[in-house]
Order: structure tokens, then sequence, then C-alpha cells
């Protein structure tokens, strides 16, 4: 007989999965369980994302005050990486080597369960992270305090939001494992409709305060998506946990972006 999966549990294991923070009372949930729960816990990686970024936003802030902004942002990140335990930067880098250096479709995926980093992941990882940390630095330099810490947030909101929007929009790859295979294959609209109204408490006040920043965000990843959906099928023939974390890290960088377009 199928166990239901308590309602208490996808909003913890979805922390627990994206962050790493001890989660109490997951450990009494049947593998059943937990196997339903990571699919219904999708739906709400943006309302994690956005607690995150919340914490990053909060110590760039704090840090601003007391050392010079760029300073502050590193600390930031710096303390960001520890929570996530730089799940998100681990995927830029397994994506950057992978499609950087592999040529056929099982040269990706070999690449791209491969431990080690190569030149292609190295750069990328450094390109991203060193973009990241000067798109934060404009955001905390040139917006009012208030609007920084809410475009910050939104960034890690919309990041993951993109993560449940791609695993509707592509299936995950042949031999695939991880993430995309155990977990998105699962994905569907009602998920991701749970995903949309758990990214409105990190996006809403951004949205309020830069609705024309948010409209071209939102353009600039329905670009991406676009694009980056058809690499995927023209590469692998689909999605892997790696391609997911590489395309939450993009969304942040594209809201950014938009946030300090007219800066």
């Amino acid at each position: 007989m199928e166990q239901p999966c308590p309602a208490w549990a996808p909003p913890l294991l979805a922390v627990q999965f994206l962050t790493r923070i001890p989660v109490p009372g997951t450990e009494r949930l049947t593998a059943q369980q937990v196997a339903i729960g990571l699919v219904q816990a999708v739906g709400w990686f943006p309302l994690v994302g956005a607690g995150i970024g919340a914490v990053t936003a909060g110590v760039a802030l704090a840090a601003d005050s007391i050392w010079p902004a760029l300073v502050a942002v590193l600390i930031a990140l710096a303390l960001e990486a520890r929570l996530t335990g730089a799940f998100h930067e681990d995927a830029v880098a397994d994506f950057c080597d992978a499609f950087g250096g592999g040529f056929t479709a099982d040269d990706v995926r070999r690449i791209m369960k491969d431990s080690r980093i190569g030149s292609y992941g190295s750069l990328g990882l450094i390109l991203a992270l060193g973009l990241r940390a000067a798109l934060t630095l404009a955001v905390i330099e040139g917006l009012a305090p208030l609007t920084a810490f809410l475009a910050i947030v939104a960034a890690a909101t919309f990041g993951r939001l993109l993560v449940v929007v791609l695993m509707t929009l592509v299936a995950p790859a042949p031999q695939g494992t991880g993430l995309a295979k155990d977990v998105a294959s699962g994905v569907g609209r009602s998920v991701l409709l749970v995903a949309l109204a758990t990214a409105l408490p990190g996006m809403l006040g951004f949205a309020v305060l830069s609705p024309l920043s948010l409209l071209v965000g939102v353009l600039g990843a329905a670009v991406f998506i676009a694009w980056f959906r058809a690499l995927l099928l023209r590469r692998i023939g689909g999605s892997t946990g790696d391609c997911l974390g590489f395309a939450a890290y993009a969304g942040q960088l594209i809201l950014l972006l938009a946030a300090t377009a007219s800066i």
C-alpha cells in the first residue's frame, strides 16, 4: 500500500536538499514517503532560495557597514557557500567541464560524473562566481539598502524557480542519475504551480519596487530557457542534476543583471 507523504515533509525535505541545515523529523519518513516528498519538495525550492538569499543579503549589507563593499560581498558569498555546501557552484563547474570538453553525449555524461575539475570547469566557475560578486557589489553600491536586499533575495528565489521550470520542460537525459532522473521525472504542472506560489514571498517586494527590472529579468530568462533547452536536447537528449544547478546559478545572474542594468 502506498504511504502518503505528510504535509509537513516537502518543505523540510526542500531545506534538507538545498542546504546543509540539520532538519529534524525527516528521519521518521519511510523510503517511499521520501521519494514522494522529494517530488513535492521541488515546489518549495523558490521559498528555500528566498531564505538563502535573505541570509546572503543580510550578511552583505551588515558587513558593508563595517568593511569595504567588496569585502562584505565576498564574506556573504563565502557564508552562503557554507550554508548550501556550494551546491550550485559545484554544478556550474561540472556543467562547464562536460559541455566544454565533451564531444559526444557519452563524453558529456562521463565528464559530468567525474568529481575532478578541469580547465573548462575552473574557468567557468571563476567567471560565474566573479560575475555574481561584481553584480552583488553593484547592487549594494548602486541601490538603496531595502531595494538591494530585495534584489538579492529575488535573484536567489528566481534561480530556484528556473530549476522547476526546466524540470517541467525538459525530460531527464537517457542514462542520467540523481535529481534529474529520480525527482524531475515526476515534476509536472501541479508542482510548478506550487513553485510559482512559493516564489511570491521572495519576489513580490522587488516586483513592487523595480517592476521593469523584474520584467527584463523574466524576458531574459525566457530566452535563456529556450536556448538552454535546445542545447540540452541536442547534446545529451535531456537534463541532469548538474544542468539544473547551472540553470539555478544562471537565473540568479540574469535577475542581478536586470537589477543593475540601469545603475
